[in-house]
């Protein structure tokens, strides 16, 4: 007898195979047989016309701090994730000295946007090295898997203390010390390393994170610390992919080891000029390991009220008068026709970036009502919108801001969407090379909302889009779980095929939906986060365990620590 029968759904094993009509039997936590099944189960679900995928790998969160007090990881969870990889971007908690909480929650809360008096009241430190911080990931009960790398920011910490973020070179002896830790925790059971080199990562006080100014050296020899660990990943962030000398170090550390490096491009001339694609079919031509993520679509700010960010943070009475008020006084406060006046005559004191030209950027800026649209043409941006009424841009913004009790987001695409179209960004997504990623889970709580990503990409890339060709579902699926599991060495998930561990998605395809992202404030010491929710998933199973039913969290906490295995990849029949 089984435990657990799902009848009659159409499959979309994540195998990259056309879907079929079949039974799925559950027993033990894994998938023990597919087909007409006639045996019976203490459980059975009627999944006629609806989707079976297996539960979404998504390889780019940052759930470092929430993992240890958050038994859901939501909003990842919500939508479909069984598996969340988090240590990314060279950031994380692991290892630590006694004295150095503060330095890493500064940090995390520079560069992701985690509020920093959630991170000191949400973690209870209960470890100094990395394998202490993998046994206290154990302990804790949650409903999905999580796994993590170890981070080049909390490894150059312990070893150089306060010379840690600067342009100080380690002495060959603290290589070797940190080269020591990272093979420490990766044979503990972190999948990997990560790193970041990008000028945009910087702490609380606006210093750079530890690792941006890394000599090629080091970073070979970090990353060579991994040599002989299979399975293991280099994961890196870069403003430098594309230069000569950084592919040359990061091509031999593939070549000596055979491991999987990843690669993130964080400036927008990465994508407007196609470098990522480059990179990825260069790596292919190569015949390299070499992986660059990309997301569904260009990362965005959201606007808002309720947002850290839109286009009057600078303006001297909002700055002076406004910001500090709770929402609704606020809100009342800006439909005061007299300081609307005033803060329409003003200039913004911010000057730097896209913000130098206000009116320009509001051709950039869209608002995302309760059905978001995340390809929208010009017509659809402030600008737009403007250009329809004859009215100027700044009090269109303005307007749509304090509208509505003042809970509308805007979205304002980062790079890559200067077009009004997401082609190139398709044309990225589909190269083989290339892995889907990038959804920040549980960072950027205050200006992002991309968590849901695998549901975007479901909806958007597998349904709505308007403005251009559609992708296969069957290569969406495969995309979000067995390529990814793949990736970072998790060979015994991401696809419905027996012997494989049970996580499965069960889902109304055409009710499946996103919700206008909105501000909540339950992170640890009231933090606020933008989260958005979802309709269609109608059941979320883990490990054989239906975890959320029809967006509800069942109480049920299977989920595992996830550990690096030595085991070999399995061929999926």
């Amino acid at each position: 007898m089984y435990d657990l029968i799902i009848r009659g759904g159409t499959v979309i094993d994540g195998t990259g195979k056309d879907r079929y009509v079949a039974d799925v039997a559950i027993k033990d936590g894994k998938i023990a047989a597919i087909g007409d099944i006639a045996e019976t189960a203490g459980k059975e679900i009627d999944a006629s016309g609806k989707l079976v995928t297996p539960g979404w790998v998504d390889i780019h969160t940052h759930y470092d701090g929430q993992a240890t007090w958050d038994p859901v990881l939501a909003p990842s969870s919500w939508h479909g994730v069984t598996t969340v990889v988090m240590g990314n971007c060279g950031v994380g908690f692991a290892p630590v000295r006694p004295d150095g909480h503060e330095f890493l929650i500064q940090l995390m809360e520079g560069v992701e946007d985690i509020p920093g008096a959630a991170l000191a009241e949400g973690i209870n430190w209960q470890w100094e090295t990395f394998p202490e911080y993998l046994d206290a990931l154990e302990k804790f009960p949650r409903a999905i898997d999580v796994a993590t790398q170890v981070p080049h920011g909390a490894v150059r910490a312990y070893v150089m203390g306060e010379r840690c973020n600067t342009d100080y070179a380690p002495t060959q002896e603290e290589v070797e010390q940190m080269a020591a830790l990272i093979r420490e925790g990766v044979e503990a059971g972190a999948l990997g390393f990560s790193s970041s080199k990008t000028l945009l990562h910087k702490d609380v006080h606006g210093e750079y994170m530890p690792g941006t100014f890394s000599g090629n050296d080091e970073m070979l020899a970090l990353g060579l610390a991994m040599k002989g660990l299979p399975n293991s990943v280099f994961e890196l962030v870069s403003d430098h992919l594309g230069e000569d000398e950084e592919w040359a170090w990061v091509t031999e550390f593939q070549k000596q080891t055979g491991l999987t490096v990843t690669l993130i491009a964080t400036t927008a001339p990465a994508y407007e000029n196609g470098k990522m694609y480059k990179l990825a079919e260069q790596a292919r031509a190569e015949g390299r390991e070499i992986r660059p993520q990309a997301a569904g679509r260009p990362t965005g700010v959201l606007h808002g009220l309720q947002s850290s960010f839109h286009a009057f943070v600078g303006h001297p009475t909002f700055r002076t008068e406004l910001a500090h008020l709770p929402h609704d006084e606020l809100v009342g406060k800006m439909l005061d026709p007299a300081i609307k006046a005033r803060i329409l005559a003003e200039e913004s004191q911010i000057k730097s970036g896209p913000m130098q030209n206000l009116a320009q950027l509001m051709n950039l800026v869209f608002p995302l009502g309760e059905n978001p649209n995340y390809e929208p043409g010009i017509e659809d941006s402030i600008a737009g919108i403007a250009r329809a009424r004859g009215m100027d841009p700044m009090e269109v913004m303005y307007d749509m801001l304090a509208a509505n009790d003042g809970k509308e987001l805007f979205y304002q695409p980062l790079g890559g969407y200067q077009q009004y179209s997401l082609e190139g960004q398709k044309q990225l997504l589909e190269h083989p090379n290339v892995l889907f990623g990038l959804s920040d889970g549980g960072a950027h709580c205050g200006v992002i909302a991309d968590a849901g990503m695998p549901t975007f990409i479901m909806t958007h890339w597998g349904r709505d889009r308007k403005r251009g060709d559609k992708m296969s579902l069957e290569f969406i699926v495969n995309s979000l779980t067995a390529k990814t599991a793949e990736a970072f060495g998790l060979y015994d998930r991401g696809a419905i095929a027996e012997g494989f561990i049970a996580d499965v998605n069960i889902i109304d395809f055409d009710a499946l939906r996103l919700f206008r992202p909105e501000a909540v404030f339950d992170l640890p010491a009231g933090g606020r986060r933008l989260v958005q929710r979802a309709d269609g998933y109608d059941f979320t199973i883990k490990a054989g365990e239906v975890i959320f039913e029809r967006g509800e969290h069942t109480g049920a906490l299977p989920g595992k620590l996830v550990r690096r295995s030595d085991r070999p990849q399995v061929q999926v029949a």
